[in-house]
């Protein structure tokens, strides 16, 4: 069975395409060594096979090497077709994740690779390849236990343990082919503007030419704008003569129609704004509550990759039932088509780097954070749902020099969206401060931030690090909760074969339900928080403080948990 044959991002798509999920040819070599410099394929062999794109510690590759030692290289090998009229163009290779350095052989020829494990990059092997059969070799390489590598979530010892789970080594999204005209379009950066009702186009573009741009509302064309490039790069602003605004519970989308030449892409963008003011977040120039539920994109065959497209969207649909209007995306780079879906629902979301596992004061780590920051936020930026960038989670020691930089070259790239620096813990270069904290007390929890706002107070943290708040700066609670239930006892030992939440456990469902009101309350009666995060939507593996089974089977009353989370101000 070939799994995930959808294309991959719908706000970049182009008709001529060919999946190449499936069963591959695999090897994969256990135990540690440095990175091989790979140059040739000479020697390469395959014993296995594989469906791509689950990686190999999961069930539904075939492979299922979960729990039986840690892998650091994999060989991945198959062939495929091209008709001869498809030459005259371009032929440009896809991949939406390899974890974490990659090379890739064309019919025996190095034609390049790609260091970082969770953004997509392309390759164009026009010259590689020819007509009839070619094939494909991927050499990858990813070691658990090198601290300079983004790994997020991905346990660095064993077996999973506490909130560290199943590694994920090699392809993990969709391969695929696309052919293209030898003019064409790189890539789109948009901008809106609610007040003048515009979309800004800025395109790179390869070749001169005639750039256009049309928006459509519903199928009905609402604006159109055109110029001519000489090479390289191509602006134009679309005035859309009919406002449809994005906001959370309402995903109003125009699609958008880029030609050049004789390439043809679609894509679509929400009309919208995020902007801070005071304590307050707005959204749409309106004090807006983020009502956050944490995800962190984790399955129990697939691993870091759903099975199947439709589960992408039960999970949106899963949180939006609960009463949440967004999640925060942990410790990993969602693949677009979850983005597409929170696009369409209404649905926020954070954009967070996967920084858990790296030794965030060396120069390598810095360098390596950078990388692949950039490639994030240039893929993503487009997508309406993405309403903050946080590039680093709990993070107690690191080069203040660095988050310099980092805040920089994200509002370099992207001055329309607020920035976090550390989520949790200390603050130094940050559009807003948060704050993480799983007191399971409600009184004392509220008693914490009691004397928020004032000069000089300490914030707490959940694990006892506190910082001066700076005042005037927006705050979020972007961590609390991950409340447990189990009748008659706790089981708070984060190594404890039966799971683990925070804190004491609730005794029955009524106390669940009783305290996650009481404490969600606390926020949305503090006026100078704009919001808040639950942990978390889903158990997984261990770690069982979830809304639902890890598959996604309901814990609780849904209906009452959306009395909880879809209260707003003046509701408390």
């Amino acid at each position: 069975m070939v799994y995930r044959t959808e294309y991959p991002r719908p706000q970049f798509e182009r008709k001529d395409w060919e999946c190449l999920n499936g069963e591959w040819d695999f090897e994969l070599i256990p135990g540690f060594c440095e990175f091989p410099d790979w140059q040739s394929t000479e020697g390469i062999s395959f014993s296995q096979k594989i469906n791509v794109p689950f990686c190999p510690e999961s069930s539904l590759s075939g492979i299922d090497y979960k729990y039986t030692d840690y892998i650091q290289q994999v060989y991945y090998r198959r062939s495929f077709t091209i008709e001869e009229s498809r030459l005259s163009g371009r032929v440009v290779l896809h991949f939406g994740a390899v974890d974490y350095r990659c090379r890739i052989f064309i019919n025996g020829k190095n034609a390049g690779s790609h260091r970082g494990g969770y953004t997509s990059f392309e390759l164009d092997i026009t010259g590689f390849v020819h007509a009839g059969e070619n094939e494909l070799i991927v050499l990858c390489w990813d070691n658990p236990h090198d601290f300079s590598i983004p790994s997020g979530k991905q346990c660095e010892i064993e077996h999973s343990n506490g909130c560290m789970y199943t590694r994920t080594t090699g392809i993990w999204q969709t391969v695929w082919l696309e052919y293209t005209p030898v003019k064409y379009i790189k890539c789109v950066k948009l901008t809106t503007d609610i007040h003048a009702c515009t979309v800004t186009v800025n395109a790179e573009v390869s070749g001169k030419g005639d750039f256009t741009a049309e928006a459509f509302y519903e199928g009905k064309s609402v604006g159109k704008a055109s110029t001519y490039t000489d090479g390289a790069t191509a602006c134009v602003t679309v005035a859309l003569s009919e406002k449809h605004l994005w906001e959370p519970g309402h995903g109003r989308l125009y699609d958008l129609v880029y030609t050049f030449g004789d390439d043809s892409v679609k894509g679509y963008c929400g009309l919208r704004s995020v902007a801070l003011d005071g304590y307050k977040f707005l959204f749409n120039s309106e004090p807006t509550l983020q009502r956050l539920v944490l995800d962190q994109g984790f399955y129990p065959d697939g691993i870091y990759t759903a099975p199947s497209d439709a589960d992408l969207e039960r999970d949106v649909d899963l949180a939006i039932a609960c009463g949440f209007n967004g999640a925060r995306l942990h410790q990993k780079f969602f693949e677009e088509r979850y983005l597409y879906y929170c696009d369409k629902k209404g649905f926020m979301t954070w954009g967070e780097f996967p920084n858990w596992g790296m030794k965030t004061k060396t120069e390598a780590c810095v360098g390596n954070t950078v990388t692949e920051w950039v490639e994030m936020i240039r893929r993503d930026m487009n997508h309406p749902c993405i309403v903050c960038w946080c590039i680093y989670n709990e993070v107690e020691k690191t080069t203040p020099l660095a988050l310099d930089i980092f805040y920089d070259v994200t509002k370099a790239i992207d001055p329309t969206r607020p920035y976090i620096d550390i989520s949790g813990f200390a603050h130094y270069k940050t559009d807003i401060y948060d704050i993480h904290d799983y007191e399971q007390d409600p009184k004392v929890f509220a008693e914490h931030y009691d004397p928020f706002g004032e000069n000089g107070v300490d914030l707490y943290d959940h694990r006892g690090y506190t910082q001066t708040y700076t005042p005037g700066l927006p705050v979020m609670m972007s961590e609390y909760g991950g409340t447990k239930i189990t009748e008659g006892g706790n089981s708070t030992d984060e190594g404890s074969p039966d799971g683990w939440g925070y804190g004491n456990d609730a005794r029955n469902l009524d106390e669940f339900y009783a305290r996650v009101e009481a404490l969600t309350d606390v926020i949305i009666r503090n006026k100078n928080m704009f919001g808040y995060c639950y942990t978390q939507l889903y158990d997984i593996e261990q770690e069982q403080n979830g809304l639902f089974l890890y598959d996604r089977t309901p814990k609780y009353d849904v209906e009452k948990l959306h009395k909880i989370f879809s209260k707003t101000e003046k509701d408390v």
